[in-house]
């Protein structure tokens, strides 16, 4: 019998975790404020993730903690100290790549499950079985591996051990994230969680006797971006995601807003639970799919890996820019006595503009801004600060958690 895989939605903060869980997330990976590889990432405070753990728990969603660095001999102490702080507030699972760190975790929190991340280069079935026979309940595959070999691993690996794959976000140029391309230019490193992504940066050649001259670098005639992947999407492949034996489905982007993460939370929501009523079900919605994934900001789609090696058509050679044609403008914290929307401004819009409501039941409802206030109660005709508390006088009453964005093409009403 096929079981319905797990979507586990990235969070950067306590906003985006609930933004998570309520459109549509089933788990919710996140990282404290030290120990987790993305540390240019907003992160939880010890605080923010209790709390941040209670509102999932109350709706059923778990939540995993990544402490997934490769640790130097100067980490461990303050990792021991952190695990215990862990305990106290009991997520649902932690995220390790360090043998060092697996096993401080394994002693001081031995009834957390422990999830491998991908960081560990897990290509094959040895390794599964090797951190199941640890105690590790899950392994995160390597994205460097097809959906063929994926199969394979499923069928030699213990049926109740778990296998968490990648479905959507950013690809690494260096093998399953391990790239020192950051530290060796930046000194700030990759493994430790501070990457400043040189692998989209452009780049040239100098001859060593001609400094200053650069002569572009062209892996073909079309530019010189030559690290810079496409984004991996697999909204018309849950079909063959399942049949693999997938037990969770992982968005990548813990640095995203929230905007991107209700975006791809709801698509992928509703494109799993269609396939799960039937295969007619999900391809009938495809067009539906493809349209709402398409406005979170990305940088063109590829299957990475999933159906064979990538070839040159998976690079972008000619720029490193998203595309990106919604902007988030807040997310609807209540409504107050008058109807109108409370919500903290992200980007600058107007009284007058169009706007869109996107709604977690996958609705997109188009309202006009009729008037707005600041925390005052004094009436402004634009939110020109980010962070600014406004409430909206919308043209339809929005819900908590509703979000609220504009379309890049449709910023002004007529």
């Amino acid at each position: 019998m096929r079981t319905k895989p797990e979507l586990l939605i990235p969070a950067s903060s306590l906003e985006v975790l609930k933004t998570a869980c309520i459109f549509g997330a089933d788990a919710v990976y996140i990282g404290g404020e030290a120990f987790g590889l993305r540390a240019k990432a907003k992160n939880f405070s010890m605080e923010e993730m209790e709390e941040g753990i209670a509102f999932a728990h109350r709706r059923g969603i778990k939540v995993y903690v990544t402490a997934n660095i490769l640790a130097h001999n100067h980490d461990l102490e303050g990792a021991e100290a952190y695990f215990h702080e862990l305990k106290k507030i009991a997520p649902d699972a932690l995220i390790i790549s360090d043998p060092g760190m697996f096993m401080l975790a394994r002693n001081i929190c031995p009834d957390l499950e422990i999830h491998i991340s991908t960081q560990a280069n897990n290509t094959n079935y040895m390794t599964y079985r090797f951190w199941w026979e640890q105690g590790a309940k899950r392994v995160v595959s390597a994205r460097e591996l097809s959906l063929e070999e994926i199969s394979r691993i499923r069928s030699e690996i213990p049926q109740e051990m778990e296998i968490e794959s990648f479905i959507h976000g950013a690809m690494c140029i260096s093998y399953s994230g391990r790239c020192l391309l950051s530290n060796y230019f930046t000194g700030r490193d990759a493994n430790q969680g501070a990457c400043t992504h040189p692998c989209r940066w452009k780049y040239a050649v100098v001859e060593e006797k001609r400094p200053g001259e650069y002569l572009p670098v062209y892996e073909n005639e079309r530019g010189t971006y030559i690290f810079n992947s496409k984004d991996l999407c697999m909204i018309e492949h849950i079909p063959e995601m399942v049949e693999a034996g997938i037990n969770s489905f992982k968005i990548e982007g813990r640095m995203k807003t929230a905007l991107y993460v209700a975006a791809v939370a709801r698509t992928y929501r509703k494109a799993i639970d269609d396939y799960f009523v039937s295969e007619e079900t999900y391809r009938g919605n495809m067009d539906w799919y493809r349209a709402e994934i398409s406005k979170c900001t990305y940088r063109q789609f590829t299957t990475g890996f999933y159906f064979g090696k990538p070839d040159e058509n998976t690079q972008i050679y000619d720029n490193n820019t998203y595309v990106n044609e919604y902007v988030y403008l807040g997310i609807v914290e209540a409504i107050d006595d008058r109807g109108f929307a409370r919500f903290e401004q992200k980007n600058k819009f107007c009284v007058g503009d169009s706007i869109e409501i996107m709604k977690p039941d996958g609705r997109n409802v188009p309202v006009r801004v009729r008037a707005m206030y600041d925390a005052e109660g004094c009436p402004v005709e634009s939110a020109p600060h980010s962070r600014q508390i406004l409430y909206a006088d919308l043209s339809e009453t929005p819900e908590p958690y509703d979000l609220l964005r504009v379309s890049n093409t449709d910023k002004k009403g007529d």
